[in-house]
């Protein structure tokens, strides 16, 4: 055991023995509501609590750079919180709704959860409403949890499920899935397609005394509209050293073809539980660095960088979805990522939100290059989940339906036919009629 766990586990147990308290002479006076509150905190302490944070040395849990930014950063979204519970509730666009809806939760608003809940009964984007849940989720607590109870029936069953997965992490810290049959989809390049909710913190540096950093709380579709929807594409003879993310922007060309960004990671996996594998992986890949701070836009010249990116956390398996060779398949996946990026600010200053998550409209950067290293100023810090979906409605979870335009390498493949557009390009070079 690492030093910085010893002793630690004392305290959740003391806290246990102190709500055994039914025999107890000095039984205390709380409400039930509050010993379901004080139990519900115990339990949670008990299964997924890091006990480094409990009377140990800071070094080990306080030394988390997003952490620090998050507490001197302002906010780069201005509008007041009336603003954005209206934009929540009634913005025509479902990627600014759900924009208005993660940012408003953010400010931990007294009315947060019960906001959430509204707009994940009544909105009618599909991943508006899972999203807020993964929203009411991360605020966590007794109100979360009974918050989720109520979309245990939901007619949609991506919902319905995504509610009973957030609920049996928030009591447990495992997910917990419905019985669903699943279906493979052969001639694929993967073994699965597994798509990604993303949730990040953008931390942008405004000067270079490092004393002034804004913050923008980026909800899953936001992100996926600047920096593209990201899906996680195992084998199962690789998954546990090599894992490619291949990505796609949408409306980012002029002839609606989507702009492919994918991404090469290896690493390690513990794999002594039999039903799950830890992981921690990187990826170190060749990229364009367009200077204007926006991909595909060449105005301001370009240079050939590698970019980096670290991810880590841990996968499930469901050993009744079987992919080739018997082998049970990954039916969630979960964790962190982190990495560097470019914003340009003369482009985006003064500019409302509509005007800034646009396709392509920030680039991820590398500080190891002589051109991009002094550029970079954003520091991303994030969670994703993605877990397996029944996208054609057949009542059937899809293990790998999903287009993905990569090679096992990671390699751009327009065509979906395992065989690379061009060896070695991992990001297409779309450059327009003409240029």
């Amino acid at each position: 055991m690492s030093i910085d766990l010893c002793n630690k586990f004392e305290l959740a147990k003391g806290m246990g023995e102190f709500l055994s308290w039914e025999n107890s002479p000095h039984k205390p006076a709380v409400s039930p509501e509050q010993r379901e509150a004080m139990q519900l905190a115990h339990r949670t302490l008990r299964n997924s609590a890091d006990p480094r944070t409990a009377a140990g040395d800071p070094s080990a849990w306080s030394s988390e750079f997003a952490y620090a930014l998050d507490r001197a950063a302002v906010r780069l979204d201005q509008r007041r919180s009336e603003v954005l519970r209206a934009d929540a509730l009634g913005h025509p666009d479902p990627a600014m709704r759900e924009q208005a809806l993660y940012e408003y939760a953010d400010r931990n608003e007294d009315d947060a959860i019960e906001l959430l809940a509204q707009v994940a009964r009544n909105d009618g984007d599909r991943q508006v409403r899972w999203d807020a849940l993964w929203a009411i989720e991360k605020l966590g607590g007794l109100k979360a949890i009974q918050a989720l109870a109520g979309f245990a029936a939901d007619p949609d069953p991506e919902v319905a499920e995504w509610a009973q997965l957030f609920t049996s992490e928030l009591t447990t810290s495992d997910p917990e899935f419905d019985t669903r049959a699943c279906r493979f989809t052969e001639g694929r390049t993967f073994d699965e397609t597994i798509f990604l909710l993303i949730h990040c913190d953008l931390y942008i540096r405004l000067d270079d005394t490092n004393s002034h950093w804004a913050k923008l709380s980026l909800a899953p579709q936001g992100l996926a509209r600047v920096y593209g929807q990201a899906h996680a594409c195992p084998n199962v003879a690789t998954r546990e050293h090599k894992l490619v993310i291949a990505k796609t922007i949408s409306g980012l060309h002029a002839d609606g073809s989507p702009h492919v960004d994918n991404y090469l990671f290896r690493g390690f996996t513990d794999r002594t539980r039999v039903d799950r594998g830890s992981f921690f992986f990187e990826s170190h890949v060749a990229r364009p660095f367009y200077v204007s701070g926006r991909a595909d836009d060449r105005s301001e010249g370009v240079v050939d960088s590698h970019i980096g990116f670290m991810r880590q956390g841990c996968w499930f398996l469901d050993p009744r979805f079987t992919v080739r060779g018997g082998a049970p398949a990954i039916r969630y996946v979960r964790g962190r990522f982190q990495g560097w990026g470019y914003t340009n600010l003369a482009r985006v200053a003064g500019k409302p939100l509509e005007q800034i998550l646009l396709p392509g409209n920030a680039i991820l950067s590398t500080l190891h290059h002589p051109v991009t290293g002094p550029m970079t100023n954003v520091f991303i810090s994030g969670t994703f989940k993605g877990k397996l979906n029944d996208w054609d409605g057949d009542g059937q979870i899809d293990l790998n339906s999903r287009d993905v335009y990569a090679t096992t390498e990671g390699e751009v493949d327009s065509n979906q036919d395992g065989i690379a557009d061009q060896p070695g390009m991992a990001c297409c070079a779309w450059q327009g009629p003409g240029i």
